[in-house]
């Protein structure tokens, strides 16, 4: 159970407090050489480069207005400068105007939350009157520039919530005023620069979700007006520097999600007597939390889960007036001493309290009786995964505020109190795994708002009271593991909301399931497994058309399967055994992706199908069912015996021409047969494996003299086998990709075999050339083998997505793939599945695509290589017939339903190959960071169509200069030639790319798009951008 949700509460007001923007002063200024005319001039380069304007903020940018007059625009009385641009908030699309430099006398800029792209521009450094730069929440791209430095009275930069990268100018450590610097959100990297701790005037320092790494400036320390200190989620590691513990003015210290070790000190209350927020959450820090937090009097949350906390909790919060959070989960905290639960009694004064969260400990204790006598705007109260025993007060029904509560994994016992009910904004509510007894209490019906709820594994008997059916917002609801009896109430089955999983499994239910159960549209999974329902399977159910589990075992369940659940499209796991159940298999069952299935120990009879998931034997089960035949040969089934309708006697005509017919048949297929071998034997006494004819012969010597020795300096990548070295072969001084297997690596000798096996006989103009093959030993005596492959000098597309500093340093201008090459890129990749898939002598599914596998060649064409997870099927149906564990993929690339244990699939190489294009898209791995519980890249894609798609698009793609084609060349969002039908031409052929890639990364195996209508697709788009 998710108990931490308030983090993101405590992030935001940090956020808010590092982002309060100070008003906007009015500063006296001199003259200058620049006229207003220039400030006029630049206000409308500004404006050209704004190319879409939803709130028509620029409608009054005209010449019926002085531009001091227009909206978001500021000028000086005296000489009618502009002062002041502010147009935050506004749906501003495009990029920024180098021409603001011109703006001599500007001291405040505050462009934030829009959708503003490129680089920031050189031109800002001029503005040497800037006070105020905010840029905050846009899509800006590039490296801080470092001339911002000139603009010396700058006392507040916000850069936060952008796409920046590269690292922190050492050009500002000449900002001697800034107070606020704010760069949180961005992907910047490198290390904290030891000169900010010469910015004395700072007070607020905002730089967390980036890329930093290494230890925190012992320098900051200098910083005496510190008041805000966010270094969150980074790579930060070492231990907090003892000069932060002397800055007395610190109110926020937050360090959250980093590697940071160590101890805290044991007079950091007294030390740091402003502080507010502790936030230190996902470190590694250990120890004791100071009993000196007492002395906090101002702390308001105190956030320090997920490290290694250990020992008593001493502290006594009852001083802290203000506290708002405690959360210390996942820690190891707990001493099994007497009282070490007092603690909660002295949060009983703090009356600001609105969440404690101390999952994942090792607190011992009863329950104290003060619980109810917390603060009655406690809305979150988290206790589970610890040792506690004894019952639940009912005091608790005095929190009536609370949103969630978590008593789950405890040895808790006795009655749910029936004061429960008074508890009615309760959205998430689990007393799993306890000892709890007695009856469901009716008034949990008063819990209409309850979104989750989990009784299971507890020793709850009676029935499940009909109030239940209040609960119309329930997405989940657990009963399983208890005593429960009776009827399954039908107001249960009437809450359509119920869609993440509804398990009444282990339980002793009887009679039959209600027709009301067809109202759960939406659930997933059902689980009524293990109990004693009886009577026919309602045909109602197959109205539940999202249901992808369904467990039904075990009861005494009879008739047939009902025909109405061939709807049932998207069921994955199907668990029918152990009942009465009779008549045929339906025939639809082989249409269904199923993972699993399960019919075994019924009264099933006639023919076993041998489709879908009837031809994998690991997948389905029969057993027990006697009157059953047919099938695939594993189930070991008696062959079916069909009655023929009439009898006819055959001619003896026919008899004597089909014995010379099959005498010469004979005769023929002995004959290819002794050819076959005699080619094979001939075959065989190679040692060597090629594509090439005549095979070029290739020794260890050779290629250790081919890459100087394996020299580091022709290492060009390294893989889970592997590693791949440049080299030049003395034979005709041909530059080659060595890939020497590392035989140490489990799987290694068989990547060997099937890349070897998967390249054989395969060419297409998009497959990496294999050129020869050595199987040797090395000087040692060691096993050696080693693939030699053409060069590819372009790289990976890996590199030319993500790691662009590795090309930009061998040249005069960065460069970026342009959305034509992307394409190109796209269609070649997705020719050569197509070939693997359906045009090559035998099918072949790759298994492991992703950038890395995919190099480029002299021209930019795409070539797919590494087969060494490739699997060959002689016979491709729906799913490959191989049944190999493990080597399916790479994490994020690899389709969910290889997770599950399901075979590999060409659909599995069509969703890898989706996810692929959504990446070069978007330039966001699918393991990005930003990727975390149930929100992957498929989703966020998803989410993004169609309104937001240039939020999620690489900036890259809609500057200037990146889509080089024919009528299309000069249009991008930073170009002001560009008319509206060329920039709607270029967001309606990124959408397309998009819904290809979503609809080749569906879930379900069988909804993707087949490799040659992507094709088809992606030629389409090019063409209109040509």
């Amino acid at each position: 159970m998710g108990l931490g949700f308030f983090h993101f509460q405590a992030l935001f007001l940090l956020s808010a407090t590092l982002l309060n923007f100070t008003p906007f002063r009015i500063s006296s200024v001199s003259a200058t050489t620049f006229s207003n005319f220039t400030d006029r001039l630049a206000l409308l380069d500004f404006k050209s480069k704004i190319i879409h304007d939803p709130q028509n903020i620029f409608g009054s940018w005209n010449d019926s207005l002085h531009f001091c007059q227009w909206q978001g625009v500021r000028c000086g009385r005296r000489h009618e400068r502009v002062t002041v641009l502010k147009l935050e908030s506004s749906g501003l699309v495009g990029s920024i105007s180098p021409a603001l430099g011109n703006l001599s006398f500007l001291w405040g800029l505050d462009l934030s939350n829009n959708t503003l792209q490129g680089k920031i521009p050189d031109g800002l450094g001029r503005l040497f009157r800037l006070q105020i730069l905010v840029l905050n929440n846009n899509s800006f791209v590039g490296e801080i520039p470092g001339n911002l430095s000139h603009c010396s009275k700058l006392d507040y930069l916000g850069l936060a919530s952008n796409n920046l990268v590269g690292k922190i100018p050492a050009e500002l450590v000449s900002l001697s005023k800034l107070e606020k610097l704010v760069i949180h959100k961005n992907n910047l990297s490198g290390a904290i620069p030891p000169f900010i701790g010469n910015l004395t005037s700072l007070n607020s320092i905002s730089a967390a979700a980036n890329n930093f790494q290494g230890r925190i400036p012992d320098t900051l320390g200098q910083l005496k007006n510190l008041e805000s200190l966010g270094l969150g989620t980074n790579f930060l590691s070492g231990t907090i520097p003892l000069p932060i513990y002397n800055l007395s003015t610190l109110s926020i210290l937050s360090l959250s999600e980093n590697q940071l070790q160590g101890y805290l000190p044991s007079d950091i209350g007294v030390s740091l007597p402003n502080l507010q927020y502790i936030q230190i959450r996902a470190n590694q820090f250990s120890g004791s939390i100071p009993l000196s937090i007492s002395n906090s009097s101002n702390l308001q949350v105190l956030e320090a889960g997920d490290n290694s906390f250990s020992g008593k909790l001493s502290v006594n919060f009852g001083g802290l007036k203000h506290l708002a959070v405690v959360s210390l989960s996942f820690n190891k905290m707990g001493s099994g001493e007497p009282g070490e639960l007092s603690f909660l009694d002295s949060l009983i004064n703090c009356t600001s309290l609105y969440a404690i969260d101390i999952v994942g400990n090792h607190f011992e204790g009863m329950l104290p009786n003060s619980l109810g006598n917390l603060s009655t705007g406690l809305t979150f109260l988290g206790l589970g995964q610890n040792q506690l025993f004894g019952g639940i007060h009912s005091g608790i029904g005095n929190l009536i505020n609370l949103n969630t509560l978590g008593l789950e994994f405890n040895q808790l016992s006795g009655p749910i109190p029936l004061d429960i009910g008074k508890l009615r904004m309760l959205q998430r509510f689990s007393l799993s795994y306890n000892r709890l007894s007695g009856h469901i209490p009716s008034s949990i019906g008063n819990l209409t708002l309850l979104l989750e709820f989990d009784l299971q594994g507890n020793q709850l008997q009676g029935t499940i009271p009909s109030s239940i059916g209040n609960c119309q917002k329930l997405l989940l609801l657990h009963l399983s593991r208890n005593n429960l009896s009776g009827n399954a109430p039908k107001e249960l089955f009437a809450i359509s909301s119920l869609s993440v999983s509804l398990d009444l499994s282990q339980n002793y239910f009887n009679g039959s399931l209600p027709s009301e159960i067809g109202s759960l549209k939406s659930l997933a999974k059902l689980n009524v497994s293990y109990n004693e329902f009886s009577g026919e399977i309602p045909s109602t159910l197959a109205s539940c058309t999202s249901l992808e589990y369904l467990y039904m075992q075990h009861n005494f369940f009879q008739g047939s399967i009902p025909s109405s659940f061939s709807t049932l499209r998207g069921i994955q796991k199907l668990d029918l055994s152990h009942n009465n159940l009779s008549g045929q298999i339906p025939k639809f069952l082989d249409t269904f992706a199923l993972l699993t299935l399960n019919l075994s120990f019924n009264d099933f009879e006639g023919e076993v199908p041998t489709k879908g998931a009837f031809g994998n034997a690991t997948a389905i089960s029969v057993d027990g069912n006697k009157k059953l035949c047919g099938g695939i040969s594993e189930l070991k089934l008696p062959k079916c015996n069909f009655k023929k309708s009439k009898k006819w006697k055959i001619p003896l005509w026919l008899i004597l021409l089909l014995t010379i017919a099959c005498g010469f048949l004979g005769v023929a297929v002995v004959s290819f047969v002794l050819l076959y071998l005699s080619r094979r034997k001939r075959k065989e006494q190679s040692s060597e494996l090629s594509l090439k004819e005549p095979l070029p012969k290739v020794s260890y010597e050779m290629l250790l003299k081919a890459t100087n020795g394996f020299s580091s300096d022709n290492l060009i990548g390294e893989g889970g086998f592997g590693s791949v070295y440049r080299g030049i072969l003395d034979q005709d001084d041909t530059v080659v990709a060595i890939k020497v297997l590392n035989l140490q690596t489990r799987g290694a000798s068989k990547s060997f075999v099937a890349e070897c096996e998967a390249l054989r006989n395969v060419r297409h103009r998009n497959l990496l050339k294999i050129i020869t093959s050595c199987s040797s030993v090395d000087f040692q005596g060691n096993e050696f083998k080693a693939l030699v492959y053409e060069f590819m000098p372009n790289g990976s597309l890996e590199m030319w997505l993500h790691r662009n500093s590795e090309i930009d340093s061998h040249q005069d201008e960065p460069r970026h793939l342009d959305l034509l090459q992307r394409i190109d890129i796209a269609i070649d990749v997705a020719s050569a599945l197509d070939y693997l898939h359906n045009h090559s002598h035998m099918p072949i599914i790759h298994c492991d695509l992703k950038p890395s596998n995919i190099l480029l060649d002299s021209n930019m064409t795409a070539h797919v290589g590494d087969f060494g997870l490739a699997r060959l099927s002689p016979e491709l149906t729906n799913f490959s017939q191989s049944s190999s564990v493990g080597l399916k993929g790479t994490i994020g690339y690899a389709p969910p339903e290889y997770g599950l244990g399901s075979q590999v699939s060409i659909y599995g190489d069509i969703y890898s190959y989706g996810i692929l294009l959504l990446e070069m898209i978007t330039r966001k791995r699918p393991t990005d960071n930003m990727f975390e519980g149930t929100l992957n890249l498929h989703g966020f894609a998803r989410m993004a169509l169609p309104e937001q798609v240039l939020n999620i698009v690489d900036p890259s793609l809609l500057s200037s200069g990146n889509v080089k084609a024919g009528r299309m060349s000069n249009t991008s969002l930073e170009n002001p030639t560009s008319s509206s039908g060329e920039i709607g031409t270029l967001v309606e052929c990124v959408t397309s790319l998009i819904q290809i890639g979503l609809s080749c990364s569906r879930e379900l195996p069988r909804d993707r798009l087949e490799i040659n209508h992507a094709i088809t697709e992606l030629c389409s788009i090019r063409k209109i951008l040509q």
